[in-house]
């Protein structure tokens, strides 16, 4: 219903009660019914800001009625008032009605919408955790297990058939770290902060040399905080991985109030037959993440004879069990 069409009705109905028209007293009732239906249709389905627009032309049109016939005028715009103020709020609350109900249909589709997508991000982080858990861990177990296999397979009292059951035993605790490696690294983001782990770092580095390993190791007594067991791990896993037999030494201590942690060895000699193989870098790289997000740095360093991860916590907070 556009104002054009209502005001012609207005003005149909100020001219025909201008006009003496008592024979047909029955249209003037009708017309006011029709202004009436007009007015609420108006208001249920056209903005107020045009409404008022409408009014104002009405009374404008009224105005002129009255001055020519005043008493006849006076009536006719109460009337008006009556069919078409009270009908065109009718129509003005229904449509503020519809106008919330769809606003807060809005708002519930909104709320599940952001509710499904705070829980799918929860999933991934979970998904990336669980992930990033697997791969240093497991990774972890799958290097000492090749370790172990390297070190049977120079004993030179093993039979032969033993031998190269040991060399198949080594050759797939490698091949399963890097398909372990490749399926982390699809389903790796930027992880939540894992559990508290339960073994200290002094029991990972006697684990670390009773399969093989030499390690020296430099750390205050105590507990260590959880990231920091995480870059040891990470760090050894790569040692046994890479330079299987190279000795690795472990540095814990505090500087400048914070906290610094390295770990390195030399690199295999490739004129020994013993050329690195090339990581994804995915451990590495998670292990950064998850570190920046707890205030800390790493650096990894390769000058091409010695391999060095350096991890730094800043003096606040300071780190403490189970982070």
């Amino acid at each position: 219903m556009r104002n054009g069409a209502l005001l012609a009705i207005l003005l149909a109905v100020c001219a025909g009660n201008a006009v003496d028209l008592d024979t047909i007293e029955v249209w003037r009732q009708l017309a006011f019914v029709v202004v009436a239906v007009a007015a609420y249709l108006h208001g249920r389905h056209l903005p107020a800001r045009r409404a008022w627009q409408l009014f104002l032309a009405a009374a404008v049109v009224c105005a002129g009625f009255a001055v020519a016939e005043f008493w006849v005028g006076v009536g006719m715009v109460a009337a008006l008032a009556l069919f078409t103020g009270l009908p065109w709020l009718a129509g003005r609350f229904r449509r503020q009605q519809a106008e919330l109900v769809a606003a807060g249909q809005d708002r519930v589709a909104r709320l599940q919408r952001e509710r499904e997508l705070v829980e799918e991000h929860a999933a991934l982080r979970e998904r990336a955790r669980i992930a990033s858990e697997l791969h240093d861990a497991l990774g972890h177990e799958l290097a000492l297990l090749s370790l172990r296999a390297g070190a049977l397979e120079l004993l030179p009292d093993l039979p032969q058939r033993h031998r190269e059951a040991v060399t198949e035993v080594r050759a797939g605790a490698v091949a399963a770290t890097d398909r372990l490696r490749e399926v982390v690294g699809v389903l790796r983001e930027r992880a939540a902060p894992g559990p508290p782990v339960a073994e200290t770092v002094a029991d990972l580095v006697e684990r670390a040399r009773a399969a093989g390993m030499t390690v020296t190791a430099e750390f205050p007594p105590g507990h260590l905080d959880g990231d920091v067991y995480r870059v040891v791990r990470e760090a050894l896993t790569n040692a046994a991985r890479h330079a299987p037999r190279a000795p690795v030494s472990l540095r814990v201590r505090s500087e400048r109030g914070g906290l610094e942690v390295s770990v390195s060895n030399p690199l295999p000699d490739p004129l020994d037959g013993g050329a690195p193989r090339r990581g994804t870098g995915s451990g590495l790289a998670g292990l950064r993440e998850r570190l920046r997000d707890a205030g800390a740095t790493l650096a990894v360093h390769d000058d091409g004879g010695r391999f060095t991860v350096t991890a730094r916590w800043p003096a606040t907070p300071a780190p403490g069990e189970g982070r």
